[in-house]
């Protein structure tokens, strides 16, 4: 298999890459990233692995990924602009790389005609949905404008599948967490910003009463997902979306204490407003991807908790002083 991963740079595009790299039915993986968000430090232990070859460039650009498409056989789609409060600071531009680039990168796809796309969606395509477990066959209004593009990739995919005869499966994401997710910036993710705050004896802010409520996934399990998702065979497996989650879930203030049992701290959260966009509680029912893809979440959260909290702790991205 020689397979193209978009965002490959990223938090989850690179533990994916580097997996991908380890098998031994993989003969290429090859990345296009533009590194505005990804970071090349993610992909440094593969830099002189003669499968590995990296692409600096712009989804958004459709040259660049017709030539990032070329001689591949499947494509892993990451790249995109995450971050709900992002997205309704700068729209445009969440509108311009999370629709104008997948429909780009889809296009490629067909021109060059991959045999399957695997592409990241979003449990933000729930929005205003009441129903907990989320099931995929239920959504409501999106919330924010990270979660239009997100649905819109949906749409496109499913329009590509019926009048292209294409296979392409998303996987909606439900809060990925783990090693080489970006502690930084001002769109950081939560969990990240917890173990920052930890390694750095600051108390972390968190938006609300703490009470809000996620199915926190480890990166791993996305991983897992993926691979199964570019491989499986089972023709009522394609051209679907999954939830890809852990399937349970767990509030901010339980984050905090288990990264607080691990650290040995006794550090107490400041708590601030909640932020515009934002879901109360989320949960997914994982059923569908247990029995059409074979997914089974391995790593649990206080699992990956640990691994992360312990990844961070060696790495020297931010000051802990």
């Amino acid at each position: 298999m020689r397979i193209l991963i978009t965002g490959g740079a990223g938090f989850i595009g690179s533990n994916l890459t580097e997996h991908l790299v380890s098998l031994t039915e993989v003969e290429k993986v090859r990345v296009l990233d533009n590194l505005s968000t990804g970071s090349l430090k993610n992909l440094e232990a593969l830099v002189k692995n003669s499968k590995f070859e990296f692409i600096e460039g712009d989804i958004r650009n459709y040259d660049t990924c017709l030539k990032a498409c070329t001689g591949m056989d499947l494509v892993s789609h990451q790249a995109a602009l995450g971050s709900v409060p992002r997205s309704i600071n700068e729209p445009l531009t969440t509108n311009e790389v999370n629709i104008t680039g997948t429909l780009n990168i889809f296009t490629a796809a067909k021109e060059i005609k991959i045999k399957r796309v695997v592409y990241a969606a979003s449990s933000s395509t729930y929005g205003d949905h009441p129903g907990l477990p989320k099931v995929e066959d239920n959504i409501g209004k999106p919330l924010s404008p990270y979660a239009v593009t997100k649905y819109v990739n949906e749409l496109y995919a499913r329009v590509y599948a019926d009048v292209y005869g294409m296979e392409l499966i998303g996987l909606r994401y439900f809060n990925v967490f783990g090693p080489r997710q970006n502690p930084q910036g001002p769109y950081a993710a939560v969990i990240p910003l917890f173990i920052k705050a930890v390694l750095n004896n600051e108390p972390p802010v968190i938006n609300g009463d703490g009470e809000h409520s996620r199915d926190f996934t480890f990166v791993g399990n996305a991983v897992d997902a993926n691979v199964r998702a570019l491989t499986v065979v089972n023709p009522e497996a394609v051209n679907q979306v999954y939830n890809i989650a852990f399937g349970e879930r767990t509030t901010l203030n339980e984050v905090f204490e288990s990264i607080k049992g691990v650290a040995g701290s006794d550090l107490a959260p400041l708590y601030g407003p909640e932020r515009k966009g934002d879901v109360k509680h989320s949960l997914a029912d994982i059923s569908k991807a247990k029995n059409l893809l074979g997914y089974q979440p391995s790593t649990s959260v206080k699992e990956g908790l640990k691994t992360a909290f312990e990844w961070y702790r060696e790495q020297h991205h931010f000051s802990y002083s």
